[in-house]
């Protein structure tokens, strides 16, 4: 494991969701579709939609706004911001330069990230990067999306999927100290595969159609390969960090379907009571999932300073990524 002159330990986490809850039930009146379909086939029961005028930023700032509390520290305390999005408010500028002046802060620097539902992983190993270098001190990582934004609501194979909320987290580099069981980010894996883009991907942009356009996927392919590309970064982190799946406390994957998460934690051999699944509750929410759920398990009690958390998420592109973290 290469010894760092700092760590990014894990200060305060936060989250932000819609009022809005859209149920299977409801969803049914609209496409042809079941609460059982729904729930059979990804595990999905409800998820969160934006109100009109609710944007990426706004659910962003409020995350963040709430893990800067828990950190107890003050947004001029932050000098690196950085957001995991596909759905920010404008194609510039971007959501993080936003953020930052939602949140008073006038120093440092703020940059939007686009890795599509692994943003957030690569997010947190960007900031990491940052901090372990001793540029910078004290970062806000964010992922936040409007998915519902670019859905085509009469796609029953697409729209029933996804959800709309954001989850922060604030990094801080701590001076390593040799110790045994440092916490912070201990290793991270990111990966990414060009060759994918048909089977998940959205028909717009600015460079093509001057529209947002809408999100399009082939499920089935995307489910073949996500389960092997999370086997490869997660083994990849164990393996850096010189740990087996055995010493894991808590696997928290994105949430894009029960059981993708299911067959990958089955694969790498991790129990499935000692991993974090909200996509019951908040679909799929692109970058801002895994954040989601960490502020979940923290909340409720189950992640705990000193456990060995590991994250990871498959994206469109395809991009994956893994980074283990010691609360």
């Amino acid at each position: 494991m290469s010894f760092h002159k700092y760590r990014s330990v894990v200060r305060g986490v936060g989250s932000s969701l819609p009022e809005r809850v859209l149920t299977n039930a409801e969803l049914a009146t609209k496409v042809d579709t079941t609460d059982e379909w729904i729930q059979q086939r990804s595990g999905i029961r409800q998820r969160y939609i934006a109100a009109e005028g609710q944007t990426t930023s706004m659910l962003g700032a409020r995350a963040a706004e709430i893990a800067l509390e828990r950190a107890g520290l003050k947004p001029q305390d932050i000098d690196l911001i950085v957001v995991g999005t596909s759905t920010p408010d404008y194609t510039f500028p971007s959501v993080a330069t936003q953020i930052q002046a939602h949140l008073g802060i006038t120093q440092g620097v703020a940059f939007d990230l686009q890795a599509v539902c692994s943003g957030f992983v690569f997010a947190v190993t960007t900031a990491d990067k940052f901090l372990a270098s001793g540029s910078h001190k004290r970062a806000l990582v964010i992922g936040a999306e409007t998915f519902s934004r670019i859905l085509d609501w009469t796609d029953r194979t697409t729209c029933v999927l996804f959800g709309d909320g954001a989850g922060a987290i604030v990094l801080e580099a701590v001076e390593d100290d040799g110790a045994a069981n440092p916490r912070g980010v201990i290793a991270s894996r990111l990966r990414s595969d060009g060759r994918h883009r048909a089977k998940l991907y959205v028909d717009g942009g600015p460079s093509t159609t001057q529209t947002v356009g809408h999100l399009r996927m082939e499920g089935r392919e995307v489910f073949k390969h996500a389960v092997g590309m999370v086997g490869d970064v997660v083994k990849g982190c164990f393996e850096d960090a010189r740990i087996t799946a055995a010493e894991l406390n808590w696997f928290v994957p994105h949430q894009a379907n029960r059981r993708i998460i299911e067959a990958s934690a089955d694969r790498l051999g991790i129990p499935h009571e000692k991993v974090v699944i909200t996509v019951d509750r908040h679909g799929n929410t692109s970058a801002a999932s895994i954040p989601l759920a960490l502020d979940v398990a923290v909340s409720d009690g189950r992640i705990k300073p000193g456990d060995l958390v590991m994250i990871e998420a498959v994206g469109g592109g395809f991009t994956w990524g893994a980074a283990l973290i010691r609360w």
